[in-house]
């Protein structure tokens, strides 16, 4: 089978199919929100005062979540191994960001609520959405990341696998080194300054929180704050071993996996809150808008997520470049998703808190972040 077989493998096309299926409830929910319909809002939630903002909003991520299917197509046919590598990359480290909180915060608040503590939909007695709506879309979500990434692991590997091999000691110098260097500690300070606030609300502290969210001090916060913590170590992490290479017997793969995944979970979940904010902006309702510290926490996470993409960006257009000078690659292994054999390398764009959104467009299963 060469690059051209129109055929993918019986696991990537049931990968994309499950993709596929995964995003229906949720499209379905939307659709009949923007329709004026209100299957799942109870009488008297904050969804309902809005229409125009709402259907606005929830057209908004109908969008979203149908790319999910455009993205598992573009995984698993061939024409998707023909489109520009930061058309493949960007909305990908997009979706990994809004999707891995979720794939890990859902399932733990899921087991708080099995004990006893807030379950997934909990919050502080107010109407917003019956309990069914956030278990059918979070678990919705939760598939659509496993499925999305395992055909996005299986595209790597194919496509660029042969840029994400060895150890970073193997790497060659580097002519933008001194610029990496610098970006990536800027991006692990302000990386490690934003998981020093999540750290602090994690533990309890109500130091700079909404006041609805100090009424609230709810388990579910509490995990939420943690997770964003994670991601944010990652990051910075990340950033350091592929610019700094203190540990030189680090695998490429898995520094640029944190990266990845680190940078992306910041920025797309602090980048989605601040429009949640904007979006939910009520002199009434005051209480729930971001404070200062909460808008610092979410613009430092933008900041680190976007120093960490071009970092990584950056080092790999040049490994690029330099397999590309230097002859035809390695031989790869065969293609899972799409087709198999040599293919000429292409310049990837790197792989590199949560409070509820007005809608679970993809948000952290419940909580602030």
């Amino acid at each position: 089978m060469d690059v051209t077989d129109p055929h993918p493998s019986r696991t990537a096309r049931t990968l994309r199919l499950v993709a596929a299926v995964a995003c229906l409830p949720y499209l379905s929910l939307k659709t009949a929100w923007i329709a004026g319909g209100t299957v799942g809002i109870p009488a008297g939630s904050e969804l309902l005062e809005k229409r125009g903002t709402m259907a606005a909003v929830n057209s908004l991520t109908v969008l979203m979540d149908a790319a999910v299917i455009v993205l598992a197509f573009a995984l698993t046919r061939p024409w998707g191994r023909r489109i520009p590598a930061w058309l493949v990359a960007l909305p990908l480290w997009v979706a990994t960001g809004l999707l891995a909180p979720i794939v890990v915060g859902f399932p733990l608040q899921a087991v708080i609520g099995l004990f006893g503590g807030d379950g997934a939909g909990a919050d502080d007695g107010e109407p917003f959405l019956d309990e069914w709506v956030f278990t059918v879309v979070y678990t919705g979500f939760g598939v659509q990341a496993l499925a999305l990434g395992w055909l996005f692991a299986l595209y790597v590997r194919d496509r660029w696998g042969h840029l994400l091999r060895g150890r970073l000691a193997g790497l060659p110098p580097s002519p933008s080194a001194p610029a990496q260097r610098v970006l990536a500690a800027q991006a692990a300070v302000i990386a490690l300054l934003v998981a020093g606030l999540h750290l602090s609300w994690a533990l309890g502290s109500t130091a700079g929180l909404s006041g609805h969210l100090i009424g609230q001090r709810s388990a579910n916060l509490r995990v939420n704050e943690a997770i964003q913590v994670a991601f944010a170590l990652a990051a910075a992490s990340g950033v350091v071993l592929l610019a700094h290479r203190p540990r030189p017997r680090t695998r490429l793969a898995t520094a640029v996996a944190l990266g990845w995944t680190g940078g992306a979970a910041l920025a797309a979940w602090s980048g989605w809150m601040l429009l949640a904010s904007l979006v939910t902006e009520n002199p009434v309702r005051g209480d729930r808008q971001p404070t200062q510290p909460m808008n610092l926490a979410y613009a430092g996470g933008m900041i680190t997520g976007l120093l960490v993409l071009a970092v990584g960006a950056t080092l790999l257009a040049e490994r690029a470049a330099a397999v590309s000078a230097g002859g035809p690659r390695p031989a790869g292994r065969a293609a899972s998703a799409g087709g198999a054999g040599p293919r000429p390398p292409a310049v990837p764009a790197s792989p590199t808190g949560p409070a509820r959104g007005p809608v679970p467009a993809g948000p952290p299963p419940r909580g602030r972040g």
